[in-house]
């Protein structure tokens, strides 16, 4: 058959020289090419122990805030549930009784709040979605690792942020030095 652009080019076949033969060149190339990779620095960390530097757009582990009086911000209105792609948010809402006034914001709460980790895929949407700000993916920190799957679904008792002013989370609220002890005061 002649080709389409009668452009073929001709090619001698060279016989193979001894090394050739005993493939010693692919061998040496291979050996170089091992001792190369060998001596170089290693990819991997020794995670838990070490952690890689965060990205500045990194979004990590959820967190439920709480507003200045240290009362609960989510008032159950099932926007992040709604928006979340992996439908791994969950709540149950309830409504507060009397003498509760210090712990939850308005007269809906949320009685149960649930998210599956192994679910979620850490988009960010159900931070957008909220409209008291009270969902927050926290930039300075990972879901740990855990070795049992209910392990993964995270409740209001790790989602809730501490009531401590000094323990809360580097995004959302930042509080003054006054102003933390006066939530403190006003806990106690």
């Amino acid at each position: 058959m002649q080709s389409l652009s009668n452009r073929a080019k001709k090619l001698e076949k060279k016989p193979f020289t001894l090394a050739e033969r005993a493939y010693l060149p692919a061998i040496f190339q291979g050996l170089s090419i091992t001792m190369r990779h060998f001596f170089m620095k290693k990819a991997t960390i020794r995670y838990p122990e070490e952690t890689r530097p965060f990205s500045p757009v990194f979004r990590g582990l959820h967190v439920l805030k709480r507003d200045e009086q240290g009362r609960e911000r989510c008032t159950a209105c099932g926007l992040c549930a709604v928006a979340c792609p992996a439908e791994a948010i969950t709540m149950v809402a309830g409504e507060r009784k009397k003498g509760e006034q210090n712990l939850y914001r308005e007269e809906k709460y949320a009685v149960s709040y649930e998210i599956n980790m192994l679910r979620c895929i850490f988009c960010g949407l159900c931070e957008e979605a909220c409209p008291k700000a009270a969902i927050y993916l926290q930039a300075d920190k990972m879901a740990p690792p855990r070795y049992e799957r209910d392990e993964f679904i995270y409740g209001k008792d790790r989602l809730v942020e501490p009531v401590s002013p000094d323990n809360r989370s580097k995004r959302g609220i930042q509080l003054t030095p006054e102003q933390a002890d006066k939530l403190r005061s006003q806990l106690a």
